[in-house]
């Protein structure tokens, strides 16, 4: 099905989403300002194909809360639920890391009868079989924060993994010149968004004379990035560069050097305010691609959107400009926490009670 976004191009389509357009034709849905139908892939539902009167039942399988990013695309998400009148239930399951647990999860929400899905894939099969039978069940899936190696979801909504990994690779290679050593800190081994930012890593420094000398797993955490931040610089303290998967990680590497009096190399960073203060105030070389924990309630408006009866893409991507040093201090917020992450859909009154300094 040909729409006239479609036939748009590219960089009209992102005109449009960074502008927080919400449509250009009737039915076009806003799920979330930067994402965009994927490009070349014209599938949609069908107006009507989910429409079911309120009120609703959903459920979300998350992969696992495991950090403070993953914490608070849960509470997006839930506040995204707790204020439709429409949804009367929200049926969180928390798979913990454990694909075992995922599996069940999905069983469980499909037979407590939820009206629609959404799911955060742990690995790339964790969650292909329940995808399947909820769909069979006429249950609409929405995919979000992790690839699948199934198609037959409803709906996807993707962060560029690779775009995000990619823009962290080519500022490296921009900063080193294009040769020099450099560290790798990836995250949950087998998620599919660490398999994905670290192709594009591979694809960034390709044909470059940049070496990757320490590379392991931090699970996206402080103390896990700390951990290898600390082996790396104890092996082999001679690097130009740092890879760091995610903004927690980034930070446990500052303290790293900071603690050896040692100086800090370009490092990537995270939209992350914890990170953004610590690149502030040791004036570090970076740049934050952005990674919003508002996926999760653009997961939650995906499904609302099936529900109403309105027609969806069936692939959205969510590839944004990166925060550089010049955008940096507009997002950092005094009055909130470390651990707090842009962008979000949180109130401001749920702000302060997460992240509030001021309790």
């Amino acid at each position: 099905m040909q729409t006239k976004l479609a036939k748009l191009g590219r960089s009209a389509l992102v005109a449009f989403a960074m502008m927080g357009a919400t449509s250009v034709f009737a039915e076009e849905v806003n799920l979330m300002k930067g994402v965009i139908p994927r490009e070349g892939d014209d599938r949609m539902t069908t107006a009507d194909q989910f429409k079911k009167p309120g009120p609703w039942k959903i459920g979300m399988s998350h992969f696992g809360l495991s950090n403070t990013w993953t914490i608070q695309m849960a509470h997006d998400a839930e506040f995204e639920a707790k204020n439709n009148p429409n949804i009367t239930d929200f049926l969180f399951r928390n798979a913990d890391l454990n694909q075992t647990k995922q599996v069940a999860d999905i069983e469980d929400l499909i037979a407590q009868g939820v009206d629609a899905i959404i799911i955060t894939p742990l690995t790339p099969t964790s969650a292909d079989a329940g995808i399947k039978k909820a769909v069979a069940a006429g249950i609409p899936v929405i995919v979000h924060t992790g690839l699948t190696d199934t198609e037959d979801y409803t709906v996807d909504i993707q962060g560029g993994g690779n775009y995000f990994g990619r823009v962290m690779g080519d500022f490296l290679v921009k900063q080193l010149g294009g040769k020099g050593n450099i560290w790798v800190l990836r995250g949950v081994p087998s998620h599919p968004e660490d398999i994905n930012r670290y192709q594009g890593l591979v694809d960034a420094i390709k044909g470059t004379d940049i070496k990757i000398v320490s590379e392991d797993y931090g699970t996206w955490e402080y103390d896990g990035g700390k951990k290898l931040c600390e082996a790396f610089y104890l092996s082999n303290p001679d690097v130009q560069g740092i890879w760091s998967s995610g903004a927690d990680m980034a930070r446990a590497c500052v303290d790293v050097f900071n603690q050896y009096g040692a100086e800090m190399p370009p490092i990537s960073g995270e939209g992350n305010n914890g990170f953004f203060k610590f690149w502030r105030d040791n004036k570090l070389t970076s740049i934050a691609p952005e990674y919003g924990p508002e996926q999760g309630a653009a997961g939650v408006r995906a499904a609302v959107a099936l529900l109403e009866g309105k027609p969806l893409h069936k692939r959205y991507v969510y590839n944004p400009e990166p925060i550089t040093a010049e955008t940096r201090d507009t997002y950092i917020r005094e009055d909130l926490s470390d651990a707090y992450w842009f962008p979000t859909a949180l109130s401001e009154e749920k702000k302060q009670e997460y992240y509030g300094l001021k309790k």
